[in-house]
């Protein structure tokens, strides 16, 4: 049996791997690449210069590959990239990128991407990620590995999303959130380190201690973050600080304050 629905459209210049599933009504452009086991499901739209990998799920009336909802942009080919294993669920929208960025958008692997999420031009989402109904991304903004993002979140333009922060419902963020964080409310104010979350993935109880060193210095010395980040580099190297440091050092829009 084909694994084709006969009413899907599939552009000729598409690129399909041999068991790559398209549900009924779903749409596949021309500059689409899809990789082997992926599965689109029914009433889906993938268009734009769009690469997608193995073992993705997109499930009904996903928009994937659309332009960027920006009004400089004046049709340039710029790109959108997911990577593999992506669970991608009803009515998510992901855009393509900006020539005003480096016009591309990406999404890296194994990331949970619930209903009715919109990614945003020239997003940079990481790799396992969970993010909830509705979780509305801006244009610009970067996302780290393993960062939980509550529904209903909002993020304004170029904010920066640390490595495996959680970030609580209905959410407002304005500013960067470092990595390890977690909080919640509008604005978004931190109120801890997600030690449950680093002990399921394997951190060890020196990991998170180290973590919540690293979080004092931020948020309970008063330091500014200049300072807190000049105390930071003086002490021992791990990985953990070695996160947080470049995290400071790429961040432009300021931290969240409690």
């Amino acid at each position: 049996m084909s694994l084709l629905h006969p009413t899907a459209i599939i552009a000729p210049g598409a690129r399909l791997a041999d068991d790559v599933q398209v549900g009924a009504y779903s749409i596949i452009g021309e500059h689409v690449e899809i990789g082997a086991g992926t599965v689109v499901g029914s009433h889906c739209v993938i268009d734009g210069h769009t690469t997608i990998g193995k073992n993705n799920n997109f499930y009904r009336f996903c928009s994937i590959g659309g332009m960027p909802q920006d009004k400089k942009y004046a049709g340039e080919p710029t790109r959108l990239e997911i990577g593999d294993g992506n669970t991608v669920r009803e009515y998510v929208t992901i855009n393509t990128g900006t020539t005003q960025d480096v016009g591309v958008t990406r999404v890296g692997d194994d990331n949970w991407i619930m209903a009715y999420v919109h990614i945003a031009h020239d997003c940079q989402v990481g790799s396992h990620t969970v993010i909830a109904n509705g979780v509305q991304f801006a244009g610009h903004i970067h996302v780290g590995d393993w960062a939980i993002i509550g529904g209903l979140t909002a993020m304004h333009q170029f904010v920066r999303i640390g490595a495996h922060c959680m970030i609580g419902g209905t959410s407002s963020i304005r500013q960067d959130v470092p990595p390890f964080v977690i909080g919640a409310g509008d604005p978004f104010r931190p109120v801890g380190v997600n030690s449950e979350g680093l002990s399921r993935r394997g951190f060890d109880a020196e990991a998170v201690s180290n973590v919540k060193n690293l979080y004092k210095l931020l948020y309970r010395r008063e330091l500014k973050v200049e300072e807190a980040l000049e105390q930071m580099k003086a002490l021992p190297d791990t990985p953990e600080k070695a996160i947080m440091v470049e995290f400071l050092e790429q961040s432009h829009r300021g931290i969240v304050r409690p």
